[in-house]
């Protein structure tokens, strides 16, 4: 089965009992062309005509809206989990099960959405709760980034080359002339093909360099990193000539202080890390939980106004999820057109008296849009790990 579904409704036959009988008839003879499920969405407010054709509009906005902020959560859930989709997949739970368990078994939330109050006040609760989600992911992920960005700045400077990386962890206290009053020692990152070069030279790169002090610390595979010992009245001539012969000379001071600060800070950063970590994979996991349960209110609302505006008063429709079996999309939306092809002249003759009266476009009721079906539909795309 494919992560597409398709929520439609269509009007009521005798009884909206009916209408289901008819759908389920049609879409598993010969064969089973979709899974079906019933929508369940309860009485809500119907308000003026007016209202209804200016929040079917909005409500698609709002629909596109939810949808981002819920991804945007998930891609997040799995760049924080640093996981394999598959991983992932399990995090993203809404009221404890999959995404797709709570549609197929949808009921609406009358604690957070009371029936009682009007579609656009629903719909305006439903933005401010998502709007507030998203805010605080900023937020909390811009916290997160930036913590891990200083940790993985502060470990490549632990593990890169010796060219770049921390010599705090390489050098030892006997390595250096300390405590001197004319003596200084540096540090210094030779190219590994010009390492003869460096032992033929370094002496004569000025006076008062120490004979045969230069000593190899550690090499990798492009560097060896060497001590030499020199004046400190020379030193700047030094890197002079050091830096004509391309010899890297490394920006550090022995300082059993800093040294230890260094490794004290990468130890906090990481506790950091570790403690920031369970409190936001929870709250990204609920808080997806809740972005995709408003989202698919949305479409129970997207649904209910569309169903209002094309089958007219008093409400009398059935929502319907369908989940197109693989390879049956095309047959099944073929059934449906045939199914409901005799509403699409009383959809549209509805619609343009409806048009005539307010002086204002229906939208979806175009027919030159590749989205207009005889019936009410939308596509739900479940597959939450990929964009789409």
């Amino acid at each position: 089965m494919s992560s597409e579904f398709w929520l439609i409704s269509a009007p009521g036959d005798k009884t909206v009992q009916q209408t289901w009988d008819r759908l389920n008839i049609a879409t598993s003879t010969p064969e089973r062309l979709c899974n079906a499920y019933k929508f369940p969405i309860p009485d809500l407010k119907v308000g003026t005509l007016d209202i209804l054709v200016g929040l079917s509009d909005e409500l698609g906005k709002l629909d596109i809206y939810c949808e981002s902020v819920t991804r945007k959560i998930a891609q997040y859930l799995g760049e924080v989990l640093e996981d394999v989709r598959d991983k992932l997949r399990e995090n993203l739970k809404v009221n404890d099960a999959p995404p797709i368990n709570y549609v197929q078994r949808f009921q609406w939330d009358l604690a957070k959405y009371p029936i009682k109050q009007s579609l656009t006040i629903i719909a305006d609760i439903i933005h401010k709760q998502v709007n507030q989600i998203e805010s605080d992911l900023k937020t909390k992920s811009n916290a997160f980034n930036s913590l891990k960005g200083n940790l993985q700045s502060l470990e490549r400077k632990a593990t890169g080359s010796l060219l770049t990386r921390n010599l705090g962890d390489i050098v030892k206290k006997d390595d250096f002339v300390l405590d001197s009053e004319y003596l200084t020692t540096l540090i210094i990152a030779i190219p590994k093909p010009i390492v003869n070069d460096w032992q033929l030279k370094y002496e004569k790169l000025t006076d008062m360099v120490v004979p045969r002090s230069s000593k190899l610390v550690k090499e990798d595979n492009e560097y060896a990193l060497v001590t030499v010992t020199l004046f400190k009245k020379v030193v700047e001539e030094f890197k002079h000539h050091c830096r004509e012969n391309k010899f890297i000379v490394r920006d550090f001071q022995y300082s059993e202080e800093e040294i230890m600060a260094g490794l004290t800070e990468i130890s906090k950063l990481e506790a950091d890390k570790k403690k920031q970590f369970g409190p936001l994979v929870k709250w990204l996991k609920v808080n997806f939980g809740e972005c995709f349960a408003a989202w698919i209110h949305v479409k129970a609302l997207r649904v209910f106004v569309e169903s209002v505006l094309r089958y007219g008063l008093p409400v009398n429709f059935q929502a319907m999820l369908l989940h197109p079996t693989k390879r049956s999309t095309k047959r099944l939306r073929e059934v449906l057109n045939q199914l409901y092809t005799h509403l699409d002249n009383t959809a549209l003759s509805g619609a343009s008296d409806m048009i005539h009266f307010t002086g204002v476009d229906i939208p979806g009721l175009n027919m030159g849009s590749t989205d207009y079906y005889p019936y009410v539909y939308y596509r739900i795309n479940l597959d939450l790990v990929d964009s789409h």
